[in-house]
């Protein structure tokens, strides 16, 4: 059996930070969905069958971690994922473009 290979050079604190923000089934769901298209708020809360209120703290989370953005369009914002890294970790995880970029 080959040894393990560990890359002691690596530094895998980001990624170690989304998994931890991405840790909660709602902000999964969220990340999930972003990926593919830029959605409203009461949009969000209304596929996830949750308050606004609920999923307000979680968007509030993620973009404070950096992993999405809010743009204002008028009265509405429309948020999107905006780190690279998070949505591949997802799209990883749900085989929803497979995983073949490792950093």
């Amino acid at each position: 059996m080959d040894p393990i290979l560990f890359d002691k050079d690596q530094d895998y604190t980001r990624e170690a930070e989304i998994l931890k923000v991405l840790g909660h089934p709602i902000r999964l769901k969220i990340i999930a969905g972003l990926s593919s298209q830029s959605c409203n708020v009461k949009k969000i809360w209304e596929c996830l069958g949750l308050p606004q209120a609920t999923v307000s703290q979680h968007l509030a989370l993620l973009k404070n971690k950096g992993i999405i953005e809010g743009k204002r369009d008028g009265v509405e914002v429309h948020y999107s994922v905006v780190s690279e890294r998070a949505r591949q970790l997802v799209n990883c995880l749900f085989d929803m473009s497979g995983c073949a970029s490792k950093h």
